[in-house]
């Protein structure tokens, strides 16, 4: 079997290079001449730890490489070539509006379908509104010269951002929504390798595999917000939510993960996500099944207020002629991905309120600079930390972890520190002389 990835994004690039390591003849498409001119030099616009390594492995060209991989603009190659077809585009969020943007996906379908002449499998990976594959897969049998032979399955993505080559390779489920026994067959064969290595698989409709994507979204973002609520409680009431949180993860019925208090998700899945699903619910007139979520997004926003109403009082009760270093601009450590990101949006609201703000980001500041050039950037965490009245420390990199508090205590005008992430030493730092604060914990 061969294989075509349709749009090399995130998921799109990595989906690619790990169906090459399981053996697959791959081909990968995007309309963007030098996306597939950088992908096919061996250059990812992306930092995915393992991502690299993994495409010069298998990448035409490469020295040593197995040659399974190559990258095309060619709607007629890719049609020639594929026995299945992943089409993993972007659904981003409608601008003004909650509800998720398709044209990415439709029109990859529409372009591919003229060159369906024989018995094919479509397969969907990007997060869509629940019913968009039935649609998808009339719509294709339509179009597609093959017809009804150019069949649809929806496999929902589970990546996470940091760790996506081993979500990709060893997966805690393989989910694939399908309309035929012959569809269901050719998603187990190319996925014979991991579930020969126990890999679950869940075989459903088209529906329930699309809201499985949806629904696990929606939990842990209100697993996150729960415990951020919980934080807001500590703060008034004086106790400490790393403590409660971890009181919490001894239960069994609730569990550990997820629930690190801090300064909230972001990111380009979870809230365009959770924010879709609440649209396609009131369109599907089921809005009041997900009302919380709303709140669930509400609370998450607070924290970015939160954040900066400590930074204030920490200055002093205002910005105006106060140097801030904010440590962090990647929406999660791992990545350089700066997509609604919590940091980012702290570090712009403090700008906007007067402060000279500093950022520094171990790999995102390419990425940070182009969508806030009016930032101040430094080239380490002391560089960005010089002079500065507060410190934030708002992506939870293991080098910020790892920071000798005594370092950055010679280069700033005061020792003040507030730890967005809550995963920094207390004792450590005021032992360093320095004032730590962190949501939901006591001063």
């Amino acid at each position: 079997m061969r294989i075509t990835v349709i749009g090399t994004g995130y998921l799109g690039t990595t989906h690619a290079a790990c169906m090459a390591e399981l053996g697959f003849e791959v081909l990968g498409l995007d309309i963007v001449p030098e996306k597939i001119e950088a992908l096919s030099a061996g250059r990812i616009p992306m930092y995915e730890p393992g991502l690299d390594e993994l495409l010069r492995k298998h990448l035409v060209g490469m020295p040593g490489s197995t040659g399974r991989l190559r990258f095309t603009t060619s709607w007629e190659e890719v049609g020639a070539f594929g026995d299945m077809h992943f089409v993993c585009t972007n659904t981003p969020q409608r601008r003004g509006e909650f509800a998720c943007d398709m044209s990415y996906v439709e029109s990859a379908f529409d372009l591919l379908a003229p060159h369906l002449d024989r018995p094919t499998l479509v397969v969907g990976k990007s997060t869509v509104p629940v019913g968009s594959a039935e649609r998808l897969a009339d719509r294709l049998a339509e179009r597609a010269p093959a017809g009804a032979a150019a069949e649809v399955a929806w496999n929902p993505e589970f990546l996470r951002e940091g760790y996506a080559v081993n979500d990709t390779l060893h997966p805690d489920r393989i989910v694939v929504g399908v309309r035929s026994e012959a569809a269901e067959a050719r998603m187990r064969e190319v996925y014979t390798p991991l579930l020969d290595a126990g890999t679950p698989l869940v075989v459903t409709d088209f529906a329930t595999a699309e809201l499985v994507k949806a629904a696990a979204n929606s939990f842990l973002a209100t697993k996150i917000s729960f415990i951020n609520a919980m934080a807001e409680v500590c703060e008034a009431s004086g106790a400490d939510v790393v403590q409660l949180a971890g009181a919490l993860a001894y239960d069994e019925r609730i569990g550990g993960k997820f629930l690190n208090s801090g300064l909230g998700f972001g990111g380009g899945c979870l809230p365009k996500d959770i924010r879709a699903f609440m649209a396609r619910a009131g369109e599907l007139g089921a809005d009041q099944a997900l009302t919380f979520l709303r709140e669930v997004d509400s609370i998450n926003m607070r924290r970015r207020s939160r954040m900066v109403e400590l930074a204030r009082e920490q200055c002093g009760g205002g910005f105006l002629g106060r140097r801030v270093a904010v440590l962090g601009a990647a929406f999660k450590p791992n990545s350089d991905d700066v997509r609604d990101s919590p940091a980012l949006n702290v570090a712009g609201q403090i700008q906007l309120q007067g402060a000279q703000v500093t950022v520094y980001d171990p790999k995102a500041m390419d990425n940070a600079r182009k969508l806030f050039p009016g930032l101040s950037f430094a080239e380490s965490a002391l560089e960005a930390a010089t002079g500065a009245h507060v410190v934030l420390h708002l992506t939870e990199w293991q080098e910020f972890r790892e920071m000798d508090p005594r370092d950055l205590a010679g280069v700033v005008s005061e020792r003040r520190i507030l730890d967005g992430r809550n995963v920094l030493d207390p004792q450590r730092w005021r032992e360093a002389g320095w004032t730590y604060r962190a949501l939901g914990r006591p001063s």
